[in-house]
């Protein structure tokens, strides 16, 4: 018995996609899922980077107020720390002078303080993501004095 054409047509419709296509679709996702992956890993890192140059300035801004008030900035014993309790000794101590002390960069590692610095009055940096001195790229030092340094 002949099929008429809208018969034939009619199961060749419901028959559905072959696995080649199938697999094509699929390896477009996957290459299009990479691509917005990298892009949002690259954000949150720039993220990353952007909040710890803000902690950074706070910081600074902190210790500069605690420069005024004692006429010396902390020294690397007394750390950062000193900007929320007073170290011993210290007189004329008007703080705490930051108000809510989170002392590791995004990270998790802690932020580095020098006194007397090597590269400014202070040095106050993030070594970055990797957590070591130096680096390129998102793994570049963060710091006080202007250029990644390491």
């Amino acid at each position: 018995m002949m099929k008429h054409a809208w018969q034939q047509h009619r199961c060749r419709r419901h028959r559905g996609f072959t696995l080649i296509e199938l697999m094509v679709v699929m390896v477009i996702l996957v290459l299009l899922a990479g691509g917005v992956s990298v892009v949002v890993v690259n954000r949150v890192e720039q993220g990353r980077r952007a909040r710890a140059q803000t902690d950074i300035a706070a910081l600074e801004s902190a210790l500069d107020a605690y420069h005024v008030d004692t006429g010396d900035y902390p020294s690397e014993e007394e750390g950062l720390q000193a900007l929320v309790s007073p170290p011993a000794g210290v007189s004329n101590w008007n703080g705490p002078y930051i108000r809510r002390p989170n002392f590791n960069d995004p990270w998790g590692n802690p932020y580095q303080y020098r006194y007397p610095g090597e590269y400014a009055e202070f040095d106050l940096f993030s070594y970055g993501k990797d957590g070591r001195e130096g680096g390129e790229g998102n793994d570049a030092d963060i710091t006080n004095w202007g250029e990644t340094g390491g």
